[in-house]
């Protein structure tokens, strides 16, 4: 009952019912906005208008000293703040001033409380921006970013309504314009579709020739371009180079298959060198080990970098560029908080115009440790193509980097230094997935700003597999909860995991050349990388007998005074590939389910009055006897053996073992049982409330001919009739243990 008064509660301040329940999930947020609410309908009344609920929504989600809290939403339910840019200031100043009593006269005052923007103000700030960009406007008309003119006036008035704001903008540029010309109606959505429809259409062998970038979609053509275009051809010859770029901070998962194949596989078509280059410029989620596994997976798939770089090594060089970026005015120096640039549409930097004397002389106390983490960091002035404003290029970190030390308390984003790395490296085709879509103008912008060779940026769909996750931080909660072991369990989807399951690189290079590449998303089903899988190991595993479930049979009439040697082909449809030999003794196993006493019709293996066939033997045996436990369950069987062709041909052939290795055999199925375990639609408990029970099954005790013993981790070999199994690292001598790579066939009770 109580969460239904909650849920009616939180609908009632404007947060659609989705959300609401989204929020009741969460115990200390739907806590501190229940008592927001509950507070605000004390001065309010029962009823509490969208814009007050959504300042109370940010407020409770946003606030971490709840001590505040009271405070706070008795300004909000006095309409004192009302404002977006009053409650980012006022949670900032109670962040900022922990200790009691809270000095009110200066809070107002520097949270805009009492100020008024009048009508004439914005309209005289609009009006100035206008001014100062009217003739890029007249020419550009409405194809000219407003969102730069909305910017700059809510720079100029902190406290300002952004509504009213927007509504001056419009108003300004239509008496400036007038209204929009059939040009401006056609042409710009015509302009766009263009694009959309040459990229999407584009496959990788359409991309741009070497040297020819200033034919891209998009790319910046400046007054150096084709100056910077040749210099780069002759350092490169015209080759064609690529790069493989990964974070060190997890394991490689199928997905990145994809793109070394193709970053690799386009330089090797193309005769060019690709690199691996590690962007490490995030020390703080950065190990060793993530480094050496990513080199051993790309070896492991079959390619040799060119040679494998580091962002960190032209930290130096990235630094220098900061510092001539700022020289430039196209970077300053801000104090906003993380917090303060989340969410659509945050506010323009007020230090976006400070002096650049100024910038640089902070940016050097940023580089020197005088500022603590969060308080200060570089930005670059520009507005990317998702309205992302001023994208970061540097922050504190006060963090050792495992290669360079203590030698730097800064380090650059991902913004800021994949371009400049790709200019450096003169890679000429920058291939990266599509969400990176969005930084493209800030790809090309800096280079250009910077005057320096500028790659083209070339987009494609990412691949993912249905019933998996592939996120980092979603295998650390499968780790944590014990519902996989660590990063190369055979359940998940990693590369390192793949390979301990016993999948070969060439099956899954073949799977990703299946899927191709296309600017779509692909997100395929395993059982068609489990194909590509069957296809490699039917032609490269070869063949052994194990038995998983076993019974004992007695052969009463054994036809030698000892144990038989029984040749039997590695490959038994290409016999030039060689034998191996199994012992055949009077004492074997066969799988319990070979078995029955009282078979179902359709039934063709061993049963009273039904022989089978012993596969490569040659001979057949017959029930004689049943040998029970005192509970009644079958402990052995005895049976006679004749030759095969000594009488009628049974109607099966099973596999067996006799003096066999006993090994411990684990049985891996799909770790989800939802397809799309991620979407709340069909899993509303999450993930984690997904997982399959049977997803591994351990038998202990298998029995394995010994033709395996030497077998040495990630061997691999097809056990007849039951699938294809890798030798799993687990291994020690004398005790094998096998992993169950995939079966003989897809199953076809999987959906």
């Amino acid at each position: 009952m109580a969460a239904l008064d909650s849920l009616a509660l939180f609908t009632g301040l404007g947060l659609s019912e989705h959300k609401a329940r989204e929020t009741l999930k969460n115990a200390a947020l739907s806590t501190q906005l229940r008592d927001a609410a509950t507070q605000a309908q004390q001065t309010l009344g029962s009823t509490i208008d969208k814009a007050t609920g959504t300042l109370l929504y940010g407020l409770a989600s946003r606030l971490r000293d709840t001590r505040r809290l009271s405070f706070l939403v008795s300004y909000i339910a006095s309409k004192k703040i009302h404002t977006e840019p009053q409650l980012s200031a006022a949670l900032e100043y109670v962040r900022s001033h922990p200790l009691d009593p809270i000095d009110t006269m200066d809070f107002e005052q520097e949270c805009g409380v009492g100020v008024m923007v009048t009508p004439e103000q914005i309209e005289e700030a609009v009006e100035a921006t206008i001014n100062k960009h009217r003739a890029q406007i007249l020419v550009e008309r409405y194809r000219f970013n407003m969102g730069l003119l909305m910017g700059e006036a809510r720079a100029a008035l902190k406290w300002a309504d952004g509504k009213m704001i927007k509504h001056e903008v419009d108003m300004q540029v239509l008496h400036l314009l007038g209204p929009k010309m059939e040009a401006d109606l056609e042409k710009k959505p015509k302009v766009a579709k263009a694009r959309v429809e040459e990229t999407d259409q584009r496959a990788a062998k359409d991309v741009v020739e070497n040297g020819e970038n200033y034919k891209t979609p998009g790319y910046v053509i400046t007054p150096h371009t084709m100056d910077l275009l040749r210099q780069h051809l002759e350092i490169t010859g015209g080759q064609v180079r690529t790069r493989f770029p990964p974070e060190p901070n997890g394991i490689l998962h199928i997905g990145h298959a994809k793109a070394i194949n193709f970053n690799f596989g386009y330089a090797k078509a193309n005769n060019g060198i690709c690199f691996l280059r590690f962007d490490d410029t995030n020390p703080e989620k950065e190990e060793e080990k993530f480094f050496t596994a990513i080199c051993d997976m790309v070896a492991w798939l079959g390619y040799t970098p060119y040679k494998v770089t580091y962002a960190s090594d032209y930290f130096d060089q990235l630094y220098a560029w900061a510092v001539e970026l700022i020289h430039r005015g196209q970077a300053y120096v801000c104090h906003q908080r993380g917090e303060e640039l989340k969410g659509h549409n945050p506010l323009p930097s007020p230090w976006r115009d400070r002096p650049l004397e100024e910038s640089l002389l902070l940016f050097e106390a940023m580089r020197k440790g005088k500022f603590s983490e969060g308080e200060a960091t570089l930005r670059m002035k520009l507005v990317m193509e998702d309205g992302k404003m001023d994208p970061v290029a540097y922050r504190v970190k006060y963090t050792p980097h495992h290669r360079t030390g203590d030698k730097w308390c800064i380090y650059p984003t991902y913004d800021y230094t994949h371009c400049l790395c790709d200019s450096i490296e003169h890679i000429t085709h920058s291939l990266c997935t599509k969400e990176f879509q969005a930084r493209r103008s800030s790809y090309f912008w800096l280079c250009n700003a910077l005057d320096v060779y500028c790659p083209v940026q070339w987009e494609y769909g990412r691949l993912n597999l249905h019933y998996a996750v592939v996120s980092k931080r979603k295998i650390l909660q499968l780790v944590a909860a014990g519902a996989v072991r660590d990063w190369d369990d055979p359940r998940l989807f990693t590369l390192t995991a793949l390979q301990r399951r016993g999948f070969p690189p060439e099956a899954i290079n073949n799977f990703c050349a299946r899927v191709g590449v296309t600017v779509a998303q692909t997100t395929m089903e395993p059982h068609l990388l489990e194909a590509c899988v069957r296809d490699v190991l039917n032609d490269t595993a070869p063949r052994a007998m194990a038995v998983l479930e076993s019974l004992r049979v007695v052969i009463t009439n054994f036809p030698a005074a000892k144990p038989l040697e029984i040749q039997v082909p590695n490959f038994p449809a290409d016999e030039t590939k060689g034998f191996h030999q199994v012992p055949f003794a009077p004492i074997v196993f066969i799988e319990r389910t070979d078995f029955k006493e009282e078979p179902e019709p359709g039934y063709k293996r061993l049963a009273w009055g039904q022989p089978v066939g012993l596969r490569h033997t040659g001979y057949v045996i017959e029930l004689q006897h049943v040998i029970k436990d005192p509970s009644g369950c079958v402990e052995s069987l005895e049976v006679t053996c004749r030759r095969a062709d000594a009488g009628e041909k049974p109607k099966a052939f099973i596999h067996w073992v006799s003096q066999p290795l006993i090994c411990e055999i684990r049985l891996y199925d799909r770790l989800f049982q939802h397809k799309n375990p991620e979407d709340p639609a069909e899993v509303p408990g999450g993930f984690l409330s997904d997982l399959n029970p049977a997803s591994l099954q351990v038998v202990e005790a298998a029995l394995v001919d010994c033709s395996v013993a030497l077998a040495k981790p990630f061997d691999k070999f097809q056990f007849e009739r039951l699938g294809y199994f890798s030798v799993d690292p687990d291994s020690r001598q004398g005790q094998l243990v096998f992993n169950r790579t995939v079966t003989l066939k897809e199953d076809p009770g999987k959906v």
